[in-house]
């Protein structure tokens, strides 16, 4: 059986009373890149939203059914997200968004550590330096910037940013990163190191991908979900769903007839 680390039951999410995601059921195996794609307004961000619980951060926002995060640490334990404090959620399950948005007044030092700031948690400077170096070298920037640490990160290339803030989701060592389509602003460039980037994290931390980019998805994931209308309508590996779609919505985007 697949080592699975999150699992969704039944779960729907709405603003008001428009129903975004429906009902859907799916799990998310450990170490392994899961990207998320359909076409624009099917639902693909919101349902990665409620799972660190940001979903309910918007107005008349509502969350149906369950999100289970599965942690191996001496023992197997089944967590309900919506059980916990909202705080250790997105600690668990880090987030990076479409656009780099490192926090502009923070150094490229603090931005890495911000989580720890924002959390009240105390490090000793040995501990801070320790967890600066350890993960800029993990998202291949500690070289680029070691001689300039305590410059803004808001100085940096687009993709030197995105890179950084995947550097501040990894400082709280979490079990997930979800990342919401996070190459749609960057240059070709920029995008291969990011893919390649998410390629070598993936044997220390699982990784969710929103993508509308179909080739994106062929290239970098494992397993791959697709969504229309707030539907999940097919889920699997991705060689599997990408040569042998059981559905024809499925097929259609693939191949580019809706997008």
């Amino acid at each position: 059986m697949t080592d699975i680390v999150l699992r969704t039951e039944n779960l729907t999410a709405s603003y008001d009373e428009h129903i975004v995601v429906k009902n859907v059921n799916l799990s998310i195996p450990r170490n392994s890149i899961t990207a998320i794609m359909g076409p624009s307004g099917c639902g693909k961000t919101t349902l990665i939203r409620c799972f660190n619980r940001m979903h309910e951060l918007s107005p008349k926002a509502k969350v149906e059914g369950k999100v289970i995060l599965i942690e191996k640490n001496h023992q197997i334990e089944e967590i309900d997200v919506y059980s916990i404090d909202p705080m250790l959620v997105r600690r668990k399950i880090g987030m990076v968004f479409q656009k780099p948005n490192p926090f502009p007044t923070m150094s490229i030092y603090e931005n890495v550590i911000a989580g720890y700031i924002l959390n009240g948690i105390k490090l000793k400077k040995s501990e801070a330096d320790e967890i600066v170096e350890e993960t800029l070298k993990k998202v291949s920037l500690w070289d680029e910037v070691k001689d300039r640490l305590h410059k803004k990160g808001t100085f940096l290339s687009g993709g030197q940013q995105q890179r950084l803030c995947i550097a501040r989701a990894l400082a709280m060592k979490p079990d997930i990163i979800l990342l919401d389509e996070p190459t749609s602003a960057l240059d070709p460039v920029a995008t291969l190191k990011i893919e390649e980037l998410l390629e070598q994290l993936k044997d220390t931390v699982t990784i969710v991908i929103v993508t509308h980019n179909v080739g994106q998805a062929g290239r970098i994931s494992d397993y791959v979900a697709f969504m229309y209308l707030g539907e999940l309508i097919e889920y699997g590996p991705t060689d599997v769903v990408f040569t042998r779609p059981r559905h024809e919505k499925t097929e259609e985007f693939l191949s580019g007839k809706i997008g």
